[in-house]
């Protein structure tokens, strides 16, 4: 985001908020191509959290409210303004966290999270969007072709096709248990504690769909994905109170091969929207494709095909 936009949705949202002229100092915690966040000190000696972003996440201020409506231990949304394309939002600031999280925490604010009541207004995710997923993956890698960008991707069209014929048996039961609340970026990053109290945010591309894809999300995807570890998470999770189905056979599949296969499915074409819609830096080809290749090779491993 560009520096002169940032400035001018601050000003607005503390215009807004009747908070003109008690900015004393703002602290840069988090800034990328679509979204920053600051910690602003006020004159009075509290700070709050400053976040905007761009398309395609305007909606969190949604999530946020729904959320804590629902009993899902969230920061507290103090103000929000959305245009057409960007938000603007102020936030209770939770400090500076006592420790970072452990899987045990992921696995509390998971079942939290799954069991809360879901609001209308989530973007739907059942087996048919899953389905979709490797087509829509192929349509923009063959849109990336097209501009002359992506070339050596053989091997990774070769891969999509594949799981594009297989998708359809491969995502039944995507509406099993536990099917409500999705994070979509559920990782340590995205937890803070303090005071021995777990807060969940980072809401803003949240849906309606699959829980087993944030229990899949977990451990990130840097590393080579591992059904063992994802499989203890699952058993904790239930064990936790959360939906015994988590560990049931989906797609003829186990449920950890599934919820990873499918996993990185949805990451990869991530990615390749972000190359050709959101951001758009060629320069930044060469990473996305390896990265992409990664994991449409591991999908097509996970989910047998």
């Amino acid at each position: 985001m560009h520096h002169t936009d940032i400035d001018r949705m601050r000003d607005d949202l503390l215009n807004a908020a009747g908070m003109t002229g008690n900015l004393v100092e703002t602290q840069t915690l988090h800034s990328w191509e679509l979204s920053h966040v600051e910690r602003l000190a006020l004159a009075d000696g509290t700070t709050v959290i400053f976040k905007c972003a761009t398309e395609p996440f305007t909606h969190e201020h949604e999530a946020l409210t729904a959320a804590r409506q629902a009993g899902v231990s969230v920061p507290r949304l103090l103000r929000s303004q959305r245009t057409g394309t960007t938000l603007a939002m102020l936030m209770q600031d939770l400090g500076e966290p006592d420790r970072q999280p452990t899987d045990d925490d992921g696995v509390t604010a998971a079942v939290q999270l799954h069991s809360a009541a879901v609001p209308p207004h989530l973007p739907p995710a059942d087996g048919a969007w899953l389905t979709s997923l490797p087509r829509r993956a192929l349509r923009t890698l063959n849109l990336l072709n097209a501009q002359g960008r992506w070339s050596d991707t053989d091997d990774i069209t070769e891969a999509l096709r594949d799981i594009d014929r297989a998708a359809a048996p491969r995502a039944e039961g995507a509406t099993t248990a536990p099917y409500g609340w999705v994070h979509s970026e559920f990782h340590p990053e995205s937890l803070h504690i303090r005071d021995d109290r777990v807060h969940l945010y980072d809401l803003a591309r949240a849906f309606r769909g699959p829980g087993l894809l944030d229990l899949a999300s977990w451990h990130g995807t840097v590393h080579a994905p591992d059904p063992e570890r994802t499989r203890a998470l699952l058993e904790s999770y239930v064990q936790a109170g959360g939906s015994a189905s988590a560990l049931t056979r989906r797609g003829g599949l186990t449920p950890q091969d599934w919820a990873l296969g499918w996993h990185r499915v949805w990451v990869l074409e991530w990615f390749l929207a972000q190359a050709l819609v959101w951001i758009g830096d060629v320069t930044a080809d060469p990473a996305y494709t390896t990265v992409v290749r990664r994991h449409t090779h591991d999908a097509a491993r996970l989910l047998n095909i």
